[in-house]
């Protein structure tokens, strides 16, 4: 058997859980995680409500998939984009007005972040490693700057990711509640009496 015959079936396998995955993840947005149903999901990937658990063995599965994707999205994203502090700023300006363009979305990962504090959750071990990962991957490259004298003096920063951090996600709740407000501009003044400015 050749190899592109091989790669055959996994390819459309592949596109077939990306479909799916798209699907869910609008059906989430716009009922919410508890009212939406696997046959919405169904119907808008054009298949049956069997033939998305032949992908996967539940809601509970597609959930945990939908949000991994996402995360998935934006690590690869913020690791292309953020070569030097400087690049900080607009990234995560970015970032807050691509979450605008989908409030829907934005809503449903707050509400799930909230309910997802209980220890008997779905999705709890799921946001502990999340946080985890992402203020540790945070804090370290914000080390690398505090030794370069660039962090602002006396902040630690494990304590300046988690502000960052809890801005992006306060931000968000708040935006939610009165979209004509500017959540950007709180987020640059953070990030400018965090970081000393570069005077070289």
């Amino acid at each position: 058997m050749s190899e592109a015959k091989a790669r055959g079936p996994y390819a459309k396998s592949a596109a077939r859980r990306e479909e799916i995955l798209r699907a869910a993840r609008e059906s989430f947005a716009e009922h919410g995680y508890a009212a939406a149903s696997l046959r919405d999901i169904a119907e808008r990937a054009g298949i049956t409500a069997a033939g998305v658990l032949h992908h996967f063995r539940g809601k509970e599965e597609l959930l945990g998939a939908v949000l991994a994707q996402r995360d998935s999205e934006e690590w690869a994203e913020g690791t292309a984009r953020v070569a030097s502090l400087e690049d900080l700023a607009p990234y995560f300006s970015a970032r807050l007005r691509k979450h605008q363009e989908h409030p829907e979305l934005m809503c449903l990962w707050i509400e799930l972040a909230a309910a997802a504090s209980r220890p008997d959750h779905l999705a709890h071990s799921y946001f502990v490693d999340r946080q985890a990962h992402g203020l540790a991957h945070l804090t370290e490259g914000l080390r690398e700057y505090a030794e370069r004298g660039r962090l602002r003096k006396g902040i630690s920063p494990g304590s300046a990711a988690l502000m960052i951090e809890a801005m992006l996600s306060g931000l968000q709740g708040k935006w939610l509640l009165n979209q004509d407000l500017d959540i950007i501009e709180p987020l640059n003044d953070l990030l400018r009496l965090l970081i000393e400015a570069d005077d070289a």
